[in-house]
């Protein structure tokens, strides 16, 4: 019982599981094991093979050439018959507007043409009596520029200045001061104006 207690005991568990390790120690046997991919892809290598054997027997049997059955009945002709053929159709005397529209813009482009010309007429025009009225004021200019004798002076009676006898003008001083009395800028302006004028007049 003693022995007994002892290798139950927790301090001598740990050496009876070395020595059982040690002496008693196997190698593990590897099992075999399936994978679902290895499964799905044999499924899908099986319906791929099957598709390419329909395949193949129905290109087989397109090659192999079926004969046409004959017709039940023999009263049909062969040779179908022709359609009846349309009469001929006959040209309709049509009166299109593009005949007017060319007579009005035939008319249209004289008038243009015409407007223009007698526009360019004028202008010819208007250019010859502009170089007219150049020409003329060119022979007037120079009419102007030829030089003209002068007459002699008269040495005899020579000129003297003379004094004038107008008198000489007083100064004054203006009277802004009656101008303030008088008017206010505020409410008459144009009061002020007359007054301030009539007083410069003074001072001339």
């Amino acid at each position: 019982m003693e022995n007994h207690s002892k290798l139950c005991s927790p301090k001598n568990s740990k050496h009876a599981h070395i020595s059982v390790s040690k002496h008693g120690a196997r190698n593990s046997q590897t099992q075999p094991f399936n994978l679902h991919t290895e499964q799905r892809g044999q499924k899908k290598e099986q319906a791929f093979v099957k598709r390419v054997q329909e395949m193949a027997a129905e290109e087989a049997k397109r090659r192999i050439p079926v004969a046409q059955g004959l017709p039940w009945t023999t009263d049909k002709p062969q040779s179908l018959s022709k359609p009846p053929v349309k009469e001929q159709t006959k040209p309709i005397n049509i009166k299109l507007h593009t005949e007017q529209r060319a007579a009005r813009r035939a008319g249209y482009n004289y008038l243009v043409a015409s407007k223009i010309n007698s526009l360019e007429i004028l202008r010819r025009f208007e250019e010859k009596i502009m170089k007219v009225i150049e020409q003329e004021d060119i022979k007037n200019m120079r009419k102007e520029m030829v030089p003209k004798a002068q007459l002699m002076p008269f040495f005899d009676r020579p000129f003297f200045p003379q004094r004038s006898t107008r008198p000489l003008t007083v100064p004054r001083e203006p009277c802004f001061h009656l101008i303030k009395q008088k008017c206010s800028i505020s409410d008459q302006p144009y009061k002020f104006h007359k007054y301030f004028n009539h007083s410069m007049k003074s001072v001339k």
